[in-house]
């Protein structure tokens, strides 16, 4: 990967970032890569993430458009996205400028309030998820009414505390703690699942990325909230239809070579055991 300008994005508020920041500057400055701070254009070969995933995932929706590559460097909890650790940044940075970082694809999602809002943008004004999309009941203490279209085909009306559409990168999210599937990042699907559903048979279910989705609030209900990554975007009310479909264009992470992502589920969520043994594949 050749690369001659680099944007480094710090997490706000923090002294730490800045400090480190400071040394990556340094560091790459160095090798002769010219760097601007907290800016994502076009004119970027790369960016730089030091923060956690929420710092990642608010500027995911202009670096996939830009087409610019992200590695992020993990200084906040989980570090999902933010998968490089703060001890591991040199190597990576000199693994990166040997092109021998594994970069990977990973779709985005794309919304809009068709009707029905007094505080949405025009029609034509999508938004854009890397991990997930969440109608949500918000403080109301009944459930919601959500009837649900793929490509015009009804798929049924889901009575729940909401509904998330998923990304496969946002599948271990929202969407695992309502009881939706873990799925492999590379393979690109919408994930439908509701949240706290009345009735048992109310499954999540996983959906071809060609297709269009409608979501329809059906009856009267008060603080209903379409949430884009984790941060508040419109109400909805009475009749507001929601649309999502995959977008155009990927954003393209970067992560260490040696890190497999059933490795990172271990690490992260515990899942099967962090102090179970791994065995050895049998030849």
């Amino acid at each position: 990967m050749k690369i001659t300008k680099a944007g480094i994005i710090l997490k706000k508020g923090f002294k730490k970032p800045r400090k480190i920041g400071e040394e990556i500057i340094s560091w790459l400055s160095g090798k002769g890569i010219e760097t601007v701070v907290d800016q994502v254009r076009k004119d970027l070969d790369i960016l730089i993430i030091l923060g956690g995933d929420g710092t990642l995932l608010h500027i995911a929706d202009k670096a996939s458009r830009y087409e610019i590559p992200v590695m992020g460097i993990n200084l906040g909890g989980l570090g999902f996205l933010t998968a490089v650790s703060v001890k591991e940044r040199f190597e990576a940075l000199t693994l990166l400028l040997q092109g021998k970082m594994k970069v990977e694809r990973r779709m985005l999602l794309k919304t809009r309030l068709l009707a029905g809002t007094k505080t949405a943008p025009s029609s034509d004004n999508y938004l854009y998820a890397l991990n997930d999309i969440v109608i949500s009941k918000g403080d109301i203490d009944q459930i919601i009414k959500l009837r649900t279209w793929c490509d015009q085909e009804f798929i049924t009306t889901y009575r729940a505390d909401g509904i998330i559409f998923s990304t496969p990168t946002g599948s271990t999210a929202y969407n695992l703690s309502s009881g939706g599937p873990i799925v492999q990042p590379g393979l690109d699907c919408i994930l439908v699942t509701p949240i706290c559903p009345f009735m048992l048979e109310s499954r999540p279910v996983l959906l071809s990325p060609d297709v269009t989705l409608i979501t329809q609030l059906a009856g009267k209900a008060h603080n209903v909230k379409v949430i884009v990554d984790g941060r508040f975007t419109w109400k909805m009310i009475e009749n507001s239809r929601l649309e999502v479909k995959t977008a155009s264009k990927p954003l393209h992470l970067i992560s260490m070579p040696q890190k497999g992502y059933f490795e990172i589920l271990r690490n992260k969520l515990n899942w099967g055991g962090t102090g179970n043994k791994i065995p050895n594949l049998p030849k």
